[in-house]
């Protein structure tokens, strides 16, 4: 089999994006490939950090045969394991990852700075037995009228008596309910 070292293109329409791939030479552009040995974005701004490449793996492949396209073959003697460009790509991707840093931290800034609206926790779906929930719900009318306001005392009775609402719905819709007969 013949293996070729080439881009497979991916991406989206006017934003392309590679990955340096062995494939076999019969295969297409964008179909299976053998291994993926790095990446090259040419949307990115600084020049020399647009490759990153396996080094290591792409001197296997060409070892043992493997043939480079042309721009494969620029991209592997520039970033390859011994790049006439190594120096400058490590220079390139700090600069790039000081301004992600950078920007990083101004969103963080914004989103400090915004004021998100409270959301109200919903209730829980089960509720205590009646029994329990009556001698909770005074036990909390106690606790809050000594520390809170009168106005947060009325929420808690309401709140206390909707499972009691709950279980007669659910009486009422068991009554409701044919009951099957057997005939023998």
């Amino acid at each position: 089999m013949a293996v070729r070292l080439r881009l497979k293109k991916l991406g989206r329409r006017h934003r392309p994006f590679f990955r340096l791939c062995a494939m076999d030479a019969r295969a297409p552009r964008d179909g299976r490939v053998i291994e993926e040995l790095g990446i090259y974005d040419p949307m990115v701004p600084e020049t020399d950090a647009r490759a990153i490449l396996k080094g290591e793996r792409i001197d296997y492949w060409l070892s043992v045969g493997a043939q480079p396209t042309r721009k494969v073959g620029v991209l592997i003697k520039k970033y390859g394991t011994n790049g006439t460009h190594l120096t400058q790509q490590e220079e390139a991707l700090g600069r790039l990852s000081g301004r992600r840093a950078a920007a990083i931290e101004t969103a963080k800034a914004a989103a400090a700075a915004v004021e998100m609206p409270k959301v109200e926790e919903p209730m829980p779906e089960e509720a205590p037995p009646a029994d329990e929930a009556a001698v909770a719900v005074e036990g909390a009318a106690d606790a809050a009228a000594d520390d809170a306001p009168a106005a947060e005392a009325p929420a808690a009775e309401v709140a206390a008596e909707a499972p009691t609402e709950e279980t007669a719905a659910e009486e009422t819709a068991a009554e409701e309910a044919p009951v099957k007969e057997t005939a023998e």
